[in-house]
């Protein structure tokens, strides 16, 4: 295969392609009914409106729909960005993009905002790509088949699960292109402040390269509402939110997960160069499914309703499990263990659980250790009572 793609070989396997492999020839207790907590997948009810909504506007089926999104969609997304954050405006038109959910932008933007050439007289220097670790790993696909130098930054208990700004070498940052931050943090639960945005703010203008908030799980918390992005670059005075795009999806805070259904907002010159490519490669979401969107973007009720169902679930199961505490932030319970792969597949042929180990959200440091080791994740996406039943089966795991 001399003319394939020698950066998408580089890549291992995908996590649940990792865990597929792990979990095929263990045979799992068939006096349990299997849960599943492996993936971020919200199984609570369909909101209401979205059967109506779907009846009402079925006809779009038969039409193609803009890549950019319905004005009414991105008018919607624009308002709840204004609600949320007490933006005093951003432009549906300018300002907004859609997307088929989260993980198609978050790849996406590396292919826009990276230039591979960028450092052509240094053939070994590639610019840098700076993510958490562990991480979603959609970010390190994204820099790396972008022609770019993925930066890891350990999140470990040391840093209070941060990525730590202050441990990035000068010439690191100088060779930046841009910066992923997830808050709430997917798998780690850490919450990004104030402070920590308006540092990497400063940080960006010093240095001149872009950031990138995924800020999927903003609407799951225990008390207060997260810090977002756009909203500290307002504080600060970037009312422009130059340099700054952010993306958010109705998987996680509607429960929508097949709906593929996402946005992208922030700087006006990125949207353009971000929607000139979307153009060639983003098929857009069809058209009865922006409406569901606009609609589940224009109600809070479903919102508080399941939020309220995570917190339960949080609560159930540490109480459950007898360590640990809820995190501020998202449905997940990362969770220390000696050997994560070691504990998931016992989890699964003891327990019949699936878990997810935490290396495979994670990438080996220039020492060769992997920060998510010693780590698995359990998605709380089934209501509290399975969530309880979860920690009881994981609390029972011998290995």
């Amino acid at each position: 295969m001399k003319h394939a793609q020698p950066r998408l070989d580089s890549l291992g396997a995908y996590p649940f392609e990792r865990l597929k492999a792990l979990l095929a020839d263990v045979q799992v207790n068939p006096d349990l009914a299997h849960i599943d907590a492996g993936a971020g997948e919200p199984r609570l009810p369909l909101p209401g409106f979205v059967r109506e909504t779907l009846d009402a506007h079925i006809s779009g089926f038969s039409r193609y729909p803009p890549s950019r999104g319905i004005l009414a969609l991105r008018e919607a997304i624009a308002a709840w960005l204004m609600r949320r954050y007490g933006l005093v405006s951003i432009n549906p038109d300018t300002q907004v993009l859609t997307a088929n959910g989260t993980r198609e932008a978050l790849f996406t933007v590396a292919h826009a905002l990276v230039n591979p050439d960028f450092f052509h007289r240094k053939p070994f220097e590639k610019p840098f790509v700076l993510m958490p670790n562990p991480m979603y790993q959609i970010y390190l696909g994204a820099a790396v088949t972008a022609g770019a130098q993925p930066y890891f930054m350990p999140c470990t208990p040391e840093t209070g699960y941060a990525p730590d700004l202050n441990a990035v070498p000068q010439d690191v940052w100088q060779r930046t292109a841009f910066v992923y931050v997830c808050s709430p943090s997917n798998p780690t639960c850490w919450v990004a402040d104030t402070a920590y945005y308006k540092q990497l703010l400063t940080l960006a203008d010093t240095h001149d390269f872009y950031i990138v908030a995924d800020e999927c799980y903003s609407e799951i918390y225990q008390d207060m509402p997260p810090a977002g992005l756009l909203e500290v670059c307002q504080q600060s005075g970037n009312k422009d939110f130059s340099r700054c795009l952010v993306m958010n999806s109705l998987s996680k805070r509607s429960a929508l997960p097949g709906m593929r259904s996402g946005f992208i907002a922030g700087d006006t010159q990125l949207i353009a160069r971000f929607a000139k490519l979307r153009s060639y490669t983003g098929s857009a979401t069809p058209l009865p499914l922006q409406h569901i969107a606009a609609a589940a973007w224009s109600d809070e009720t479903h919102v508080e309703q399941q939020r309220h169902i995570y917190r339960q679930s949080l609560r159930m199961f540490f109480e459950a499990y007898g360590e640990g505490e809820p995190p501020v932030g998202s449905f997940f319970a990362w969770l220390p263990v000696s050997d994560g792969e070691a504990f998931a597949a016992a989890a699964f042929e003891q327990q019949t659980v699936t878990v997810l180990p935490g290396s495979y959200l994670s990438a080996d440091d220039a020492d060769g250790c992997n920060p998510g080791a010693g780590y698995i994740r359990a998605a709380l996406v089934d209501g509290p009572e399975k969530a309880a039943e979860l920690a009881r089966r994981l609390k029972n795991v011998r290995f």
